[in-house]
């Protein structure tokens, strides 16, 4: 195709449909020329992709219908509603239909946590190899109970909120290639594990679980959810499916992102309770019984809005409205 001769002859109606899209108010008849124009200009796209893919002509024009698109069905992504529909339906779908690479994920590391946990126990040379006696004493007597209040709790629970969102994020951002998730999945676990059985080895594991348990139930289920979307984006281009390597990144990437969106309130809730619950004065049992209830939930929230909202057809991408043309809608 002579991509010249096409940009001359399609070029007023490109023109015209910038027009439209600048134009502040519409009339009746300018509208429907809008929607005439855009399927039109997206039937262009569509032959200048398969003909004469010329990189800036194809963004140029993924940009006007782009604009188009947004003319036509008026601007949703500020409105309340959408705020509303991306925590009713968009995030807990993307949660629900990925439910089982996190899921994966979460069940996986318990198992490793709990099986470096007892392999500690037994070993406790390794304890010795890490910290001194000294250093032991100080973190069951003072340090770890001591983490939970040394701040002010509302500097604290930004302070945890950050930190957990940097970590969540990196395993999102990160999971394209693999192994880092696995590793930062580790590092946390291996932590957890070093402390809980230098705890539980000085009798201090009742006070170990009191003080975790509160936050950590829907903190590290956080986590892991990030661990398992990052997983599930590296395994779209080792298997895509039925979409072309790039569609199958894209499509997970997006649905990543949404998570991502959704994971920091998540782990705002979970940093407010690591401020507020777990160095407060309430009984232990009220403080876990806190943190079950959040994990609760979490999972009811996941497991009854996410299925609904899944059985309707959402899958936590974007709107389809929103994505590029990509085939011709008009002749």
């Amino acid at each position: 195709m002579d991509l010249d001769a096409y940009v001359l002859t399609h070029v007023h109606t490109w023109q015209r449909l910038e027009t439209l899209v600048h134009t502040r108010r519409l009339s009746g008849a300018e509208s429907d020329e809008l929607v005439d124009l855009y399927q039109l200009v997206a039937t262009h796209l569509s032959v200048v992709r398969t003909s004469a893919p010329d990189p800036a002509l194809v963004a140029y024009l993924s940009s006007l219908l782009a604009k188009a698109r947004t003319k036509a069905v008026g601007t949703r992504t500020g409105s309340w509603r959408g705020f509303t529909g991306f925590f009713t339906e968009r995030f807990p779908a993307a949660l629900y239909r990925l439910r089982w690479w996190w899921l994966g994920c979460l069940a996986g590391n318990v198992v490793v946590t709990a099986v470096m946990m007892l392999w500690l126990l037994d070993h406790p040379d390794v304890e010795q190899s890490l910290l001194t006696p000294a250093e032991v004493q100080q973190l069951v007597d003072q340090d770890f109970e001591g983490y939970y209040s040394e701040y002010a709790a509302s500097h604290f629970a930004t302070q945890v909120w950050v930190n957990n969102a940097w970590v969540a994020a990196l395993c999102i951002a990160l999971g394209i290639l693999g192994l880092p998730v696995i590793w930062l999945l580790f590092q946390n676990i291996a932590n957890l594990a070093i402390i809980g059985s230098i705890m539980h080895r000085h009798d201090a594991g009742q006070r170990f679980w009191g003080l975790i348990l509160p936050h950590g139930l829907l903190e590290l289920t956080a986590v892991f959810v990030a661990g398992g979307i990052g997983l599930r984006l590296f395994w779209s281009w080792i298997e895509p499916g039925g979409l072309t390597r790039a569609q199958s990144i894209a499509r997970e990437g997006r649905t990543a992102a949404t998570v991502a969106m959704g994971l920091v309130a998540v782990l705002a809730v979970s940093g407010v309770i690591e401020g507020f619950v777990t160095p407060s004065g309430l009984p232990t049992w009220a403080r876990v019984g806190i943190g079950i209830v959040a994990e609760l939930a979490f999972l009811a929230y996941v497991f009854v809005l996410g299925r609904q909202a899944h059985a309707r057809g959402v899958t936590g991408d974007v709107d389809a409205r929103y994505l590029e043309d990509r085939v011709a809608s008009r002749a």
